[in-house]
């Protein structure tokens, strides 16, 4: 009786590899999940991995099938605004994993030389990551894979990975990591600057929660509300906005974002400079910042001068841009592209308080706030949604080695 020859399991998947746990209110994040969201809503069979350090080192099964891609939880769904198209795999990292410093107990070091060869690997088509360990392990084991790299950095890329065929391509956001990129070794043939992208969910019109959002932070209908969404630091203007707040008493500030202790330290700074109208709302899941972003009458954008400036990421722009609301923004080298259109209604200098103060003042007067939005900017930002971003990427990938295509 002849033996049943057993198949191979089938390569399909496109693996966007997390080495965090989630979920956590970090931009890069926020553009990881995304981008993998984005993919899956093309039609491809897509899986974010990512650690899950809560798993229990006594239920075996996870551990010896720890890759089983599962729909993803509610709770990451409505954190970073997903869809019902991408499936996660957390990877189990019990104790002692990450509790001694040791690299035989390194989350990203298991990813990498366990979970990747023995569990992942046999159904994976292409690997996608920020995380350029678990990248030169996938192309060591015969996988083929996108490098995103958004920050500069003075290490130089090993010649054996970044020349292999199986590296498809590397991506940035602005052209002065790209070169710094080629700088350091990565051949200029294989690396593209592509912009972030916007959730498309930003898109659509909430009137009714934007209207609830206005009653719960406005003290009578006819004040104004200025929103910033995004990371809570020094660098991105935080300092700037607060003094731009007590030269505008009669105008309500709020800032959605941060980490707890960030919210803390600025809502107990504005309490020493005495700045009643600026509120700290901290992080707002992605199904509810729509809204707040619609309730404004002007974003701001009011980031700082200096080294991030030349490589920040405008990943809330495009936010900002769907939601149809006017934005201040400052002049910085990653937004410069942006100036001869009509989606950034205001510019002035960075690190000058007075100057955004007049231009806020000046477009609160030209640009009354519209339910519907204002159509320059909607129109405007159609072009950057994470699905064409994904399909751009895509387009550099050998046709052969492209993930299943599901719908």
């Amino acid at each position: 009786m002849s033996k049943v020859m057993k198949k191979p399991p089938l390569k399909q998947h496109y693996i966007f590899f997390i080495g965090e746990e989630l979920p956590q209110p970090e931009a890069h994040l926020v553009q990881s999940t995304n981008a993998a969201n984005a993919a899956a809503n093309l039609g491809y069979s897509t899986v974010l991995v990512y650690h899950d350090k809560a798993a229990k080192a006594s239920n075996s099964v996870n551990l010896l099938r720890p890759f089983q891609p599962i729909k993803t939880p509610v709770e990451l769904v409505q954190y970073y605004n997903l869809h019902d198209k991408l499936k996660v795999a957390p990877l189990p990292m019990p104790w002692p994993i990450d509790h001694f410093r040791s690299k035989f107990t390194d989350s990203n070091t298991i990813a990498s030389k366990y979970y990747l060869p023995f569990h992942i690997l046999p159904t994976t088509k292409l690997v996608h990551s920020r995380n350029w360990n678990f990248i030169k392990a996938a192309i060591k084991n015969g996988i083929p894979a996108i490098y995103e790299h958004h920050h500069h950095e003075e290490k130089p890329f090993e010649p054996e990975i970044v020349t292999n065929p199986l590296l498809q391509i590397a991506v940035t956001v602005v052209d002065t990591i790209r070169e710094s990129m080629i700088e350091n070794g990565m051949p200029p043939e294989k690396v593209i600057k592509l912009h972030n992208g916007f959730n498309r969910l930003f898109m659509e019109r909430q009137p009714e929660k934007a209207a609830e959002w206005r009653k719960k932070l406005l003290r009578d209908e006819s004040q104004y509300l200025v929103v910033y969404a995004g990371a809570l630091q020094q660098f991105k203007g935080i300092d700037v906005l607060i003094d731009v707040a007590n030269q505008m008493p009669n105008v309500q500030f709020a800032c959605a974002g941060g980490k707890p202790a960030e919210v803390e330290y600025y809502q107990q700074l504005v309490k020493e400079k005495q700045v009643h109208n600026i509120k700290f709302l901290g992080y707002i899941l992605h199904n509810e910042l729509a809204s707040l972003l619609q309730a404004a009458d002007v974003l701001a954008h009011p980031h700082c001068s200096g080294k991030a400036a030349t490589f920040t990421s405008p990943l809330k722009l495009f936010d900002y841009f769907a939601s149809g609301t006017p934005i201040v923004a400052t002049e910085i080298p990653s937004l410069v592209e942006f100036q001869n259109t009509q989606s950034i209604t205001a510019w002035c200098e960075p690190d000058n308080s007075s100057k955004f103060a007049e231009n806020l003042k000046r477009v609160l007067e030209t640009h009354p706030r519209k339910v519907e939005g204002y159509p320059d900017s909607i129109e405007f930002v159609k072009q950057f949604s994470w699905e064409n971003r994904a399909a751009k990427i895509l387009s550099y990938v050998d046709e052969s080695l492209l993930p299943l295509f599901i719908a």
